[in-house]
């Protein structure tokens, strides 16, 4: 699905290049210095500016609470029987290996085996077991459980994120974008859509578990921090045209501009990605393992203001073949380092003003295929899933809609991607039926109109 406009390259501080350089290139070629400088702008700012504000009485009955959005994207589709809507009476055609439920710390609340943490936090979450779209196709399913709209339509809309940092921007101080990807960027769609580049999500790159979190644009591999200071000592000695001209209203933004890019690489942003800040036996109990790091670099993001932060979860959850030796290797990473973000967040007292919110685009067959070449695989099902949310105003400790008895299709209350997206942006204070600056004038909202191409169940006013 292609974007209205063109995925170009972008810088950390919002600038979109049409040069295929990285952000160290720009950097080293003087895109900060004063001659032919394009000037750095905060991402969406301008986008917003343009944007009608949201309008905290549209939904007067739900009290707008989160600050900030951890979206854990399960991309590919976890299995949903295999994991937190277990049918353990389904027989083995249907649960395969793991035919086990275990209670949880809430009465009447049953999840997987694999999920031990999970089940002593299950007061912190709700579980959405009545999802639905049928759509089975990776890139479109993505494109509706990111945006809510129908895919194929003439407008390729923005993801969720690229909407919370549009809306969120003005009021955003931080130095780092509003929009943070950890680590690599998904790609089944562009996420900005019509917005263009300057609503991309900035993806760090690295590996939040290495020795050294190399964040690109931010933590420079083999530079040490006296090197790039000795570097910028340099440009300004060198930089006699900027000097000359210090009054010039142009140099003012570009030495504003160059100020705020180091800031963020020796400042501001080296310190948030700088995991080893924390004690080694809380980054233990995430889980050395580049989720459970994801975890703790996402916490804190949201201590630093970030409004939206994207995990994408390594690996992926695409188990058409060796099912359940994938999901043997990845639910206790997921336990583990979802768990303990629940608890962290908590304990730092940020859980009740950050919505989590964790699932895949669609869910995994419930009935195991065994003939070759899957030989014990899943295939991908969006006739029902199941949602994770938490914090933020979400209530925990309930469980929102049911599947059949073998989890094959919904049973009662279905929800549909605008019902889940419609309340994280109620929650968040973002107006759904506000309208979205497109570039060339065309009328677009937040949410589609109630009776337009996507279903809707209403929003989980149950939970909320």
């Amino acid at each position: 699905m292609n974007p209205n406009l063109p995925r170009t390259a972008a810088h950390p501080l919002g600038m979109s290049l049409s040069l295929p350089m990285t952000r160290r290139d720009a950097l080293r070629v003087g895109l900060f210095s004063t001659a032919g400088m394009l000037l750095a702008e905060r991402p969406a700012a301008a986008a917003a500016a343009a944007a009608p504000a949201a309008k905290p009485g549209s939904t007067p009955a739900i009290k707008p609470r989160a600050r900030s959005v951890i979206q854990i994207f399960l991309w590919g589709g976890m299995s949903h029987n295999d994991t937190w809507d277990p049918k353990p009476d389904s027989g083995y055609e249907y649960m395969g290996e793991f035919a086990k439920a275990i209670p949880t710390n809430v009465d009447g609340i049953q999840i997987g085996e694999l999920f031990p943490n999970l089940a002593k936090q299950a007061d912190k979450y709700a579980l959405i077991r009545s999802m639905t779209h049928r759509n089975n196709g990776h890139e479109t399913a993505a494109y509706l459980m990111q945006t809510a709209h129908a895919p194929g339509e003439r407008l390729a809309y923005p993801s969720v994120g690229a909407v919370f940092a549009l809306f969120k921007s003005p009021t955003y101080k931080g130095l780092i974008p509003p929009y943070v990807v950890l680590t690599q960027p998904q790609g089944r769609f562009s996420e900005e859509g019509f917005l263009g580049p300057r609503l991309k999500p900035f993806a760090t790159g690295g590996d939040p578990n290495a020795p050294r979190f190399e964040v690109e644009g931010v933590v420079s591999r083999g530079i040490t921090d006296a090197r790039q200071k000795a570097r910028r000592k340099l440009l300004e000695n060198m930089n006699t045209m900027g000097n000359a001209m210090a009054a010039n209203p142009r140099v003012v933004a570009s030495e504003e501009a160059k100020k705020q890019a180091y800031e963020l690489i020796l400042g501001e942003g080296k310190e948030v990605f700088d995991l080893s800040k924390e004690k080694p036996a809380l980054r233990d109990r995430y889980g050395r393992h580049t989720f459970g790091q994801d975890c703790l670099a996402a916490r804190r993001l949201v201590e630093a203001g970030v409004p939206y932060i994207v995990i994408n979860y390594p690996g992926g959850w695409d188990t058409h073949s060796n099912h359940f030796a994938t999901m043997r290797r990845q639910c206790p990473q997921l336990d583990q380092g979802l768990a303990m973000l629940l608890q962290d967040l908590q304990d730092h007292g940020l859980l009740e003003s950050t919505i989590v919110w964790c699932c895949g685009e669609f869910g995994r067959g419930p009935k195991v295929d065994w003939q070759p070449p899957w030989n014990g695989g899943r295939n991908h099902y969006g006739n029902v899933f199941t949602s994770l949310v938490a914090g933020g105003g979400f209530k925990g400790g309930h469980i929102v809609g049911a599947s059949d008895k073998r989890a094959e299709e919904v049973k009662d209350r279905p929800v549909y991607p605008p019902d889940l997206l419609g309340s994280i942006y109620a929650l968040g204070g973002i107006d759904a039926s506000a309208k979205l600056p497109h570039p060339m004038g065309t009328e677009a909202r937040v949410l589609p109109a109630s009776g337009e191409k996507v279903k809707s169940g209403g929003l989980l006013t149950e939970i909320m």
